[in-house]
């Protein structure tokens, strides 16, 4: 197949990944569309664009995130982005035979003990976590999927504090771009991020000065502090 009939078309592009991703080369001709082109709540606008552009892989970043808060304080919101946006783009995937990879988070885990499988339970402790984990709901439904579970961030590390008392996987967004291409072509679950770090030992090589903060204090058992994963399986696909 050549280059211009393998197309990727990549939701959220507008967003601090899709930036970064945008100034990236691709073996598959890539389009971002804009909110106007392709709206996630509307069905009608996804299908309307997936049948114009014909892609093979949609990669599905749209998604409300930061504020962490936001997914208390407004969730209607949450819940049509993550939730519904998700399964509205899951289905004109099915419908139109179109490859899914889905980005989750790893914040679907218990963030208790750490090190988490693909395989193991999950129970997010979060509104964000439980919106990203009804998205994985539809996609799971999908077979000709890929959900993948990421922790990573922006260079240089846009926080003046850190958490001392949270591990993660932390990778910079240049990073994952890498790893991207190398699983387009896989289906099911992959964990995706770097090395079991706490955010505040991740952050201090990009930002020396940075100040330790903890959770334990600030968010009061809102947030995980050990939603870490294993990497094993990201790790074989990679050798």
């Amino acid at each position: 197949m050549s280059k211009s009939n393998k197309k990727i078309v990549f939701t959220g592009g507008s967003g601090r990944f899709g930036q970064v991703l945008q100034k990236s080369n691709f073996k598959y001709k890539v389009f971002f569309p804009s909110k106007s082109q392709l709206d996630i709540t509307n069905f009608k606008s996804i299908e309307k664009y997936l049948k114009k552009i014909k892609p093979k892989i949609l990669v599905h970043m749209a998604a409300l995130s930061r504020p962490m808060n936001i997914h208390d304080k407004n969730i209607i919101k949450s819940i049509n982005l993550n939730i519904l946006g998700t399964a509205n783009i899951t289905i004109a995937c099915a419908k139109n035979k179109i490859k899914l990879i889905y980005f989750s988070t790893q914040y679907v885990y218990p963030g208790i003990k750490g090190n988490y499988r693909e395989s193991d339970p999950l129970l997010p402790v979060n509104n964000y976590g439980w919106s990203k984990l009804g998205g994985e709901a539809a996609v799971q439904m999908y077979k000709n999927s890929l959900i993948l579970r990421i922790c990573m961030t922006e260079k240089p590390f846009i926080h003046e504090s850190a958490f001392a008392d949270v591990k993660t996987n932390f990778i910079f967004h240049s990073e994952m771009v890498a790893i991207l291409k190398k699983v387009l072509n896989k289906k099911g679950i992959i964990n995706l991020g770097g090395p079991i770090k706490t955010v505040y030992d991740f952050s201090k090589k990009d930002k020396p000065n940075i100040k330790k903060i903890f959770a334990k204090k600030t968010h009061k058992g809102k947030f995980p502090k050990n939603p870490s994963m294993n990497l094993g399986k990201l790790n074989k696909i990679l050798k």
